[in-house]
């Protein structure tokens, strides 16, 4: 797993960090892997594994996973990624839906650092937009998009990471908000079965009272 902007770290080096960067899990511990695990998989499991249960919680998995400026995810971001690979429904992910979320977040990196442009270690609006395009969403969605997801725009007044964080979308509500605008996406999709981008209210009207939620 590589870390910070520029990803100049190797997979189990220590992070990159130069004033931020997409994000990824925190530095593993150590422990031998089982016969045909990958080791350094395997590493990072084991370190999350924190109660040794064979199995990763929500809880767990939330202390392992970080943003480039070191604040920790939010855990909304969080039980959208166990959701999305906790294939049994167990309300935890094994060895294998680890790998594959390893895989997913490394990922998501790529996509970040392309659109992360100026290198700031956060998605304003404009990058957003790009990130989006296939979507065509209205500029008014946008604005709630990025309004929704901006650290500062939704951090208390108080000490602490997300209080002192740079302006702009994290890695880890970057992800979150790419995924959700994909899911929303999809389940209107399936009822605007014409295909007019109408329903019983306009695909607009439906993402604004969606992302109004709490």
């Amino acid at each position: 797993m590589s870390y910070g902007y520029g990803g100049q770290s190797s997979y189990g080096g220590p992070p990159a960090y130069g004033g931020g960067g997409a994000g990824g899990f925190a530095p593993p511990g150590h422990g031998g892997p089982p016969p045909g695990a990958d080791p350094q998989l395997w590493s990072w499991f084991t370190a999350v594994d924190t109660d040794r249960s064979g199995q990763v919680s929500a809880p767990e998995l939330q202390k392992a996973l970080i943003n480039g400026d070191w604040s920790p995810f939010d855990l909304d971001t969080v039980k959208l990624l166990m959701n999305i690979f906790d294939s049994d429904r167990s309300g935890t992910i094994g060895f294998n839906e680890f790998a594959g979320l390893w895989k997913y977040i490394k990922d998501w990196q790529g996509v970040f650092r392309h659109f992360d442009r100026d290198g700031s270690g956060t998605i304003d609006g404009g990058e957003l937009s790009d990130a989006l395009r296939q979507y065509n969403l209205s500029p008014q969605l946008l604005n709630l998009l990025e309004r929704k997801y901006d650290v500062k725009a939704t951090a208390p007044v108080t000490t602490g990471y997300r209080a002192a964080a740079l302006p702009g979308i994290t890695f880890d509500r970057f992800v979150r908000a790419c995924v959700v605008v994909k899911q929303i996406t999809e389940s209107f999709a399936k009822l605007d079965t014409d295909r007019d981008g109408w329903i019983q209210i306009n695909y607009d009207g439906f993402m604004q009272t969606v992302l109004t939620l709490p």
